[in-house]
């Protein structure tokens, strides 16, 4: 067959399988494609129950941010930096918006360029990528452009940007670093793409200690200089099992965590993974735990979300799981986070879930998008930040 026709087949089936694998929130092993025209759902969302609310969300401020997350199952997570919090949506729009106030300081309107990738903030600007492989660096002061520059395929991870570098994570598995004042590449490193993946990749981070730590759909962790994309180090997060290509997806989509000295990764079919900050040798594993989002941590546990809508707690450094609620079951939920006494989740039907650090019961709700939420919730102090997919970006307060 001709190799041409070999790649496009594949990457029809990447196409449907991540579609498949994000909105149900389910297994590959039940994604056969013969179910996925069918009337009967493989994997049903699970009914949500009553509760007695035992802590309350407060809406502080709402505002309405483009036409949200679009149609084109696009993840724009909102970011903050100092006390502000920058938005954008797939039509285009980003705004700044005072954090405690919920003013608008500005808007920008980007016509004619879809929005992918976003939100980076830092080193005084606001950065997004687009479907058509651009990425936009906006002044974060006035949210004029400062620059805009192509790279080598769409962005669709949130970039990073400090004052020397803004650094992008392409789908077609290379990390770039361009120059903060001109958007000029500075380096790029290009790791090898299997023949099928989920669509989407983690967001890079820096370190402390001048490296910038990526994952990629192979599975692999790859540490290199921040300055000029030297490698210092690769760590495999998972390894790839199974005959068919299907079966051996294995990307690190979910946000890295840097704690401390280590940075914790975990992957699709794969397992959850803390590594040495430096040296990159392993320190911490957990094994079968699969996973596209990232993790949280607090009261001396992890928390992940895996490819069933479980959120689990596991006691950090040990394989001992603490608690494991499967309310959410198939409901898609977003990666946990940790603010307070709680691990909150948003779900495809909108709803803002309040889960206990201490024994894994929900303990809040409150709906906030009936069009659903994709994007991961964001902590700020006491504060809760949620981004839906109509675009209505509000923050909320415990009570």
């Amino acid at each position: 067959m001709n190799c041409a026709i070999v790649h496009s087949t594949l990457r029809s089936w990447l196409l449907l399988v991540s579609l498949a694998a994000l909105t149900a929130c389910s297994t590959l092993e039940n994604l056969n494609p013969l179910s996925w025209f069918s009337d009967d759902e493989v994997n049903p969302p699970k009914e949500l129950v009553q509760i007695e609310d035992e802590v309350e969300l407060r809406r502080q401020w709402s505002i309405d941010v483009g036409n949200g997350q679009g149609d084109n199952y696009t993840e724009l997570t909102p970011a903050i930096d100092g006390d502000v919090i920058y938005a954008a949506s797939e039509n285009g729009t980003v705004v700044a918006v005072e954090l405690e106030s919920g003013d608008l300081l500005w808007r920008n309107r980007l016509d004619d360029i879809i929005l992918t990738g976003g939100v980076g903030a830092g080193g005084g600007l606001v950065v997004v990528g687009s479907r058509d492989a651009e990425v936009i660096a906006l002044n974060q002061a006035d949210g004029e452009i400062a620059w805009i520059n192509p790279v080598t395929s769409e962005v669709v991870a949130p970039p990073i940007a400090n004052d020397d570098i803004v650094v992008v994570q392409t789908v077609d598995d290379k990390v770039a670093a361009l120059e903060a004042t001109s958007g000029e590449r500075r380096w790029i490193y290009e790791s090898t793409q299997p023949a099928l993946t989920l669509r989407g990749t983690s967001r890079p981070l820096f370190t402390p200690i001048g490296t910038v730590v990526a994952g990629f759909s192979n599975g692999t962790l790859v540490s290199v200089s921040a300055s000029d994309g030297v490698w210092r180090w690769e760590e495999r997060v998972a390894v790839p099992d199974g005959r068919y290509d299907i079966e051996r997806v294995i990307d690190v989509d979910g946000d890295l965590l840097l704690d401390g000295n280590r940075i914790l990764a975990s992957s699709y079919q794969g397992n959850l993974i803390a590594l040495d900050t430096l040296s990159g040798r392993i320190v911490w594993g957990l094994e079968g735990a699969s996973s596209y989002h990232g993790l949280t941590q607090g009261f001396g546990n992890l928390y992940y979300c895996n490819d069933e809508g479980h959120v689990v707690a596991i006691r950090d450094n040990s394989e001992d799981v603490v608690w494991e609620n499967d309310d959410l079951q198939y409901r898609a939920v977003t990666a946990p986070t940790a603010i307070t006494n709680y691990i909150a989740v948003g779900d495809f039907e909108g709803y803002i879930h309040l889960i206990s650090q201490i024994d894994g019961r929900i303990v809040g709700r409150i709906r906030s998008d009936s069009d659903g939420i994709r994007a991961n919730l964001i902590a700020n102090g006491g504060q809760l930040i949620a981004y839906g997919n109509s675009g209505q970006l509000s923050a909320y307060s415990l009570q």
